[in-house]
């Protein structure tokens, strides 16, 4: 029985060891595992949990460079950019509203700000943070209880306290607190963690200096070089080359996705009208993107440059700005010496368009308008009106009637018409200026008849006219003389690279008698842009160009001021007219006798201009349409002249146009002509200023070369 016993205990003590074996492996598996998670975690994963914890967040952001520059065709500036010192905030995400208060009476101390424009808005925004008790009793139980039972948002509850808050309770804010509101308005406007210009206009070097100095006192404030629009020409041919929006306003609201999907940040200046508008991809430039990397709260921890930002493409005009500059001097001569004269009451307006015919360059658009401010007359810029505003131009059309006389076989060339007064039944006699009996179409030109261009009209309605009957037209007349009139520009866009082209008024009564007046520009309208077209597709033997306002695309140098060209912008022929070219020559000699042959409408003008000059006269019957509605659709004359030189190699046309120039036929005044000649004998004059200077630069730079040339040796 002994041995038995031993022999279990014996069993007991091998089985023991083996449990305890099994035990501790299970243990070391155990521990195995949890050293190879936390490695896992610590190793592979570690980086990653790293960022999870710390939650960082990393934003692009995209600060302005300096729009473009805008040169004239001689690369004088005619829109610069004025640099200035500014001081911005950048706020974070978690950025309180208190936080953002404390930093604006800070700055408060140290600079001055317009508190002109701060809004109603802006002051209970403020009196409601500055007086949290005050606005929160604005709150009441029944408001609470509404919020709670969902018949009202929790949202909805600020606006409450807007709404109750009280005139009285407003007049609270003190002027030094109008001062901490007007810095505080500009920080709350901007965007999370993109720079807001706090102020750019007349930062002083005390301001600038001392904020340098204290930045680490002032959490999102910053220093560094702004810019703005400058024109050197004192806002001269301003409508034509339009507006950009400032660092407050940003991107236009109407075309706010439009820009965001195009990379823009909210608060990015753009061109908002014609040049600026037309060309903002060119002038807005590559802007300096920066990667901010926040942490968990908003705040930004550290900041990477991603690409250095790149100031916007120059562009080259082909406007002369000095021709500009006289052009602009003369139209405000002449309306203000026209304006004393009697029968003026309605003349506020005057425009010149000048291009040269071969390649569509203009070479000057201007407009200027009397405007009356504060009881004083003023002349304002106008040069917009030239191509958005439209009138009866009158005899200056005519040559367009000819040609398309010609061209459907109404007239022939040498042509002999009867001029005399026409008496058409159930219409008030319809004749010229002056009975002139029998003449061909060089005389009826080039003394403007009307009754050769109705027989035209006439005979292209198929109509045959009898002294005191009735004279039916086919009315498909309209459609052919519009048709013509168009090849040259007229009625239809002339293709300026610029928005808002107007393309006049087509009248839509197709009445007999408004065929004649058509024939001699007194129906549809048209503009003073398509006026220089039309008479330019006559100068250029009936090729038709695009008027061209941008000559070249350039790279900024800032070195140099110009850099080389990216762009050079090629002459374009929208068509050439369908006619024949000796019918266009013949057209081109009426209007030679217009200003060089006595008689001519013109010649008491232009006689003696050593330049060569033709062109075409016009006055109009009209309504006045203008501004002052009290006077609307009172009889009126428009005066107009369209014209080129020199005439057998044709390098400037241009059209004058001066709606509503006189009220009567009595109080009648040559404005057109004497604007006509004297921008003509400019032109000449300062072509061969510009020639001569161009001649004496080159021999300048000759002997120069020559001096280097000689010391080299």
């Amino acid at each position: 029985m002994q041995v038995i016993r031993m022999t279990n205990q014996t069993k007991k003590k091998k089985t023991l060891p083996l449990r305890l074996n099994i035990l501790f492996l299970l243990i070391f598996l155990a521990f195995s595992a949890m050293i190879f998670r936390l490695g896992l975690l610590q190793i592979v994963y570690g980086e990653d949990y790293k960022e999870e914890v710390e939650k960082k967040e990393e934003v692009n952001v995209s600060t302005s460079v300096p729009r473009g520059k805008i040169y004239d065709r001689n690369y004088n500036a005619v829109v610069d950019n004025k640099p200035l010192n500014a001081i911005t905030y950048t706020r974070s995400a978690s950025t309180s509203q208190e936080e953002r208060l404390k930093v604006a009476r800070k700055l408060a101390e140290i600079i001055e700000l317009d508190t002109k424009k701060i809004t109603e808005r802006d002051k209970k925004d403020y009196w409601i943070v500055t007086r949290p008790e005050k606005a929160e009793a604005k709150i009441t139980k029944e408001d609470l209880q509404n919020v709670e039972d969902g018949k009202m948002k929790e949202e909805d509850l600020y606006q409450l306290q807007l709404n109750r808050i009280t005139a009285e309770e407003l007049a609270e804010i003190t002027d030094e607190e109008l001062k901490v509101l007007a810095i505080k308005s500009k920080m709350d406007s901007g965007y999370a963690l993109t720079p807001q210009i706090i102020k750019n206009d007349n930062v002083t070097n005390e301001e600038y200096a001392y904020i340098s100095e204290h930045l680490e006192d002032l959490p999102g404030v910053d220093i560094t070089t702004d810019w703005q629009r400058q024109y050197p020409y004192q806002g001269m041919l301003q409508t034509l080359l339009g507006s950009t929006t400032d660092a407050n306003e940003g991107l236009p609201q109407d075309q706010l996705d439009y820009y965001l999907a195009r990379g823009y940040s909210r608060n990015d200046r753009v061109g908002v009208s014609y040049l600026e508008y037309q060309y903002e991809d060119v002038l807005q430039g590559q802007k300096e993107k920066i990667r901010n990397i926040t942490d968990k709260e908003g705040n930004i921890i550290d900041t990477e440059m991603i690409s250095e930002g790149e100031a916007g493409k120059d562009l080259v005009l082909t406007i002369d700005m000095e021709l500009q500059q006289e052009v602009e001097a003369i139209i405000t001569d002449e309306l203000l010496a026209a304006k004393k004269k009697s029968g003026t009451q309605l003349l506020d307006r005057a425009f010149v368009v000048m291009m040269n015919p071969q390649n569509g360059e203009l070479l000057s658009m201007a407009g200027k308008q009397i405007v009356n401010e504060d009881g004083e007359r003023k002349v304002e810029d106008f040069a917009l009106g030239a191509m958005t505003s439209s009138y009866t131009m009158g005899s200056a059309v005519k040559g367009a009637t000819v040609l398309t006389g010609y061209q459907t076989g109404a007239i022939q060339p040498e042509s002999v018409l009867l001029d005399e007064p026409l008496y058409i039944k159930g219409s008030p006699v319809k004749k010229s200026y002056q009975t002139m009996g029998y003449i061909n179409d060089l005389t009826a030109l080039q003394r403007s008849s009307n009754v050769y261009m109705f027989k035209t009209a006439i005979e292209m309605g198929n109509g045959e006219y009898r002294r005191n009957k009735s004279l039916p037209l086919e009315t498909k007349a309209f459609s052919t003389f519009r048709n013509y009139f168009s090849q040259f520009g007229l009625g239809v866009k002339t293709g300026i690279d610029l928005p808002n082209e107007a393309k006049g008024f087509k009248g839509k009564d197709y009445t007999p008698g408004l065929l004649l007046d058509f024939s001699i520009g007194q129906y549809d309208t048209y503009t003073p842009l398509q006026m220089a077209q039309y008479v330019s597709t006559i100068a250029n033997e009936g090729y038709r160009m695009q008027p061209q306002i941008v000559k070249e695309i350039r790279e900024p140098d800032p070195q140099e001021g110009i850099g080389p060209v990216i762009k050079s912008v090629q002459p374009e022929v929208l068509n050439k007219v369908d006619m024949k070219a000796s019918y266009v020559k013949r057209v081109q000699e009426g209007f030679r006798r217009v200003m060089q042959e006595k008689r001519g409408t013109a010649y008491g003008y232009f006689m003696g201009a050593d330049y060569n000059p033709a062109g075409k006269t016009g006055t109009a019957q009209a309504f006045y349409d203008g501004p002052n509605e009290d006077k609307f659709l009172t009889p009126t004359y428009n005066l107009t002249l369209v014209g080129y030189a020199p005439f057998n190699n044709p390098e400037v046309a241009f059209a004058v146009v001066v709606p509503w120039a006189y009220e009567n036929a009595s109080d009648s005044h040559p404005i057109n002509n004497q604007i006509g000649r004297r921008i003509m004998d400019k032109y000449f004059e300062l072509n061969e200023k510009q020639e001569e200077e161009g001649l004496k630069n080159e021999n300048i730079e000759k002997i120069q070369e020559e001096a280097e040339g000689t010391t080299e040796e």
